[in-house]
């Protein structure tokens, strides 16, 4: 990057940066989502400037719309995850029933205790159906140690679950 146009990058950033924020804070839940969307708004709007016709509008535009992609993704991402999470009722061995409602909030609360390593693993391998070479790969680490992590995590979660189940 030139020297003029990082200048001139930091005048615009400078000029809007605080109002920008503001605007993804009220699309945004998380600061933190909030300052990613201004940063991710920012590069498109900078990449593309040169096309617009009204250059400041068209980074504020560039900015929501990157809030509201962030709200989105974090929106799909949360049902995915509750989808995941719940048992399917067809391919289920247990019924739709308060003692299966029981034994999800069980298994929620255990997995809840566990660290966030073991936790993943016990995920990927048994809702993910991974093998310990794929757990391996997606959290590089090797297949003996996503291994390990799932045995350490069975040995914790079996008397949490059965203590659970004894209620």
């Amino acid at each position: 990057m030139a020297a003029d146009e990082s200048e001139s990058w930091r005048r615009w950033l400078d000029r809007h940066g605080s109002a920008l924020l503001l605007l993804a804070r009220q699309l945004c839940h998380r600061t933190s989502d909030a300052e990613d969307a201004v940063q991710d708004g920012f590069v498109r709007f900078w990449r593309s400037r040169a096309r617009a016709n009204d250059p400041p509008a068209y980074l504020f535009a560039c900015v929501r719309s990157a809030a509201m992609d962030s709200t989105r993704g974090r929106r799909r991402r949360a049902r995915h995850e509750a989808d995941a999470a719940t048992f399917d009722a067809r391919s289920s061995v247990f019924a739709a029933s308060v003692e299966h409602q029981e034994l999800r909030t069980n298994v929620e609360s255990a997995l809840a205790r566990l660290p966030a390593e073991q936790r993943e693993v016990v995920v990927m391998k048994i809702w993910g159906e991974l093998t310990f070479a794929q757990i391996g790969k997606a959290l590089t680490i090797s297949p003996d140690t996503a291994a390990s992590r799932y045995r350490y995590a069975l040995a914790k979660l079996e008397p949490a679950l059965a203590s659970g189940a004894a209620r």
